[in-house]
């Protein structure tokens, strides 16, 4: 499942990509007045904005469909699949660590210290 949401993913990204670049910009307008627009396009004059802006929108929707989702899956593991960080570590190749017992505490005066009587 997690993988079909990931392709889905970056191939909804990459037709994002492609539809935003082959859009006009708002000044591509101006160009039609001096017998450059496009009124012998593909879907018209006015035909291809509508179009690609439509296309966009709905490739827009799916992207942020399956971020939610990935995140999703992502936020809340399977409890079978064993997620956690400690399940990914060998435990196996780790060196236990010994540490040192302290030093006695030494008698100042260098005498030996006495027993209180009890």
């Amino acid at each position: 499942m997690e993988t079909l949401v990931w392709v889905v993913h970056v191939l909804t990204a990459i037709v994002l990509i492609g539809l935003v670049l082959i859009q006009h910009g708002k000044g591509a307008d101006m160009g039609a007045a001096f017998g450059t627009g496009s009124a012998g396009s593909l879907f018209g004059s006015s035909g291809s904005a509508n179009f690609l802006s439509r296309s966009t929108a709905v490739a827009a929707t799916i992207f942020f469909v399956t971020s939610l989702s990935l995140t999703y899956i992502y936020a809340h593991p399977a409890q079978s699949q064993g997620q956690g960080v400690m399940d990914k570590v060998d435990t196996s190749k780790i060196v236990p660590q010994v540490v040192p017992a302290p030093a006695p505490e030494a008698d100042v005066a260098g005498s030996k210290s006495k027993e209180v009587p009890r």
